[in-house]
């Protein structure tokens, strides 16, 4: 039986692509609860909606538990996990508005003081790849249901993955850009990470929002735009997912 699991921010946990929707949590032996579970059905097709912040971003970052909530989805019985997140865009192909298949990623996780990273050297930045965790099938299906229903997806993306507040300066902008990083993005590889750990076929999607970073030739987006712009690649994102659940065998 197919199971699909959906991880993503507030905003994906809307129950009305759900049929009958039921709210669970999940025990987890990582000594934290998962964040909730929406149980339901798309298309006759079992679907569980784990959104990591809660309903209206209820759960606080610095809270949020990603080995329960992967081990939550498991839990559940999920034989795919599709993770959906916003991120910030160091390159012009990458407009707000357009979603990203990422590949590769650099952490930065451990280097981060408040608000800004300590000196590192260029070539001692690890690029890790993400293309073993990832199921190539369910990429596959991702990609062409996304051009299908005429969706912007670039299928390659080195993402920068963060703690900590979620506005990055220009000069972090350039650093990043230096050390290769296409889009900054604070969830996906910790996920992809345990996802493969459990050996359940995942895919990610980030939305490009322009919010962690400005290119140098743009001014600084303000947050009305933000807030415009991630609420249209949230019904783009259901679309897609609605899109690629109808289309899984």
């Amino acid at each position: 039986m197919i199971i699909i699991g959906i991880i993503g921010g507030s905003g994906l946990e809307n129950p009305e692509i759900l049929k009958s929707p039921e709210e669970k949590f999940s025990d987890t032996p990582y000594g934290a609860p998962s964040s909730p579970l929406l149980c339901g059905t798309v298309n006759n097709t079992k679907t569980v909606i784990l959104s990591r912040h809660g309903w209206n971003h209820t759960i606080p970052p610095s809270q949020v538990n990603n080995r329960a909530n992967i081990f939550a989805l498991k839990d559940a019985g999920c034989t795919h996990i599709i993770s959906t997140t916003a991120c910030g865009s160091l390159r012009k192909e990458i407009e707000r508005g357009d979603l990203v298949m990422p590949d590769q990623f650099i952490d930065f996780t451990h280097h981060r003081t408040n608000t800004y990273f300590e000196e590192f050297e260029p070539g001692k930045m690890k690029h890790t790849s993400m293309a073993d965790p990832f199921d190539n099938n369910l990429r596959n299906l991702i990609i062409s249901s996304a051009r299908d229903i005429g969706l912007k997806i670039h299928q390659k993306g080195t993402v920068i993955t963060i703690e900590g507040p979620r506005f990055s300066t220009r000069a972090e902008s350039r650093m990043f850009r230096m050390w290769g990083a296409d889009i900054i993005n604070m969830s996906v590889a910790p996920e992809v990470i345990l996802a493969n750990e459990l050996g359940i076929p995942y895919a990610a999607i980030a939305m490009s929002t322009d919010y962690d970073s400005w290119k140098e030739d743009e001014v600084p987006v303000l947050w009305e735009d933000v807030i415009a712009v991630f609420n249209k690649n949230v019904n783009n994102v259901i679309r897609l997912l609605l899109e690629v659940i109808s289309r899984i065998r």
